[in-house]
C-alpha cells in the first residue's frame, strides 16, 4: 500500500535517498546527484515552515516518489516551480499523477498564479503527464543539456491557475 502525504522533517534521509536514485539515472533531473543530507533537511524544513506544497509517496516507511512546488525568486513569488520524481521501480503505477494532483490541490489554495516546470524532451511519460494535467508548452531550449555525450532539449511548460 502506497500512501500519498505531506512530507515531514523525519523523511529527510529517505527523501534524499529517493532523490539521489533518480538523479543518478542521469536522465530526468538537472542534478546528477542529490545534495548532502543536511541540505535536503533544510529544503524540507523551509517548505514545512513556509507551508509550501511538498508531498511524498511512501511505501513501508520508504519514500518512492515526491512532488513539490516552491515560489520563484523575488519578483516571481506568484510563480511556483515544480519538481518531482518517482523511483524507477514504481513508475507506470499512476504515482506521478497522484503526487501532482495532491501538490496542485494545495497550491491552488495559495497565492500562486502560475506553475512552471522544465522537462527533457526525451522524457515522454513526463511530458504526457504534464499535458494531461493541463500544462502547456511555453518554449524549447534546443540542445540545452549534454550528459554522457547525449544532447536533450529542455521543454518549458506552465499551468495557469488564475
Amino acid at each position: 500500500m502506497i500512501e500519498i502525504r505531506p512530507i515531514a522533517i523525519d523523511d529527510a534521509a529517505s527523501f534524499r535517498e529517493a532523490l539521489d536514485a533518480v538523479c543518478r539515472e542521469r536522465r530526468y533531473l538537472h542534478s546528477l546527484a542529490a545534495p548532502p543530507l543536511e541540505k535536503a533537511r533544510e529544503f524540507i524544513g523551509k517548505n514545512i515552515e513556509k507551508d509550501h506544497a511538498q508531498f511524498v509517496a511512501v511505501e513501508q516507511d520508504k519514500i518512492v516518489g515526491w512532488c513539490d512546488i516552491t515560489p520563484g525568486s523575488q519578483g516571481e513569488a506568484h510563480v511556483g516551480k515544480l519538481g518531482m520524481g518517482v523511483l524507477k521501480s514504481h513508475r507506470g503505477q499512476g504515482l506521478g499523477r497522484k503526487l501532482l494532483e495532491a501538490t496542485l490541490a494545495k497550491t491552488r489554495r495559495q497565492a500562486f498564479e502560475k506553475i512552471e516546470l522544465s522537462v527533457y524532451s526525451s522524457n515522454a511519460p513526463g511530458l504526457a503527464l504534464y499535458r494531461k494535467m493541463g500544462f502547456v508548452e511555453e518554449g524549447v531550449r534546443k540542445r540545452a543539456r549534454l550528459v554522457d555525450g547525449i544532447y536533450d532539449d529542455i521543454i518549458l511548460m506552465a499551468l495557469f491557475l488564475r
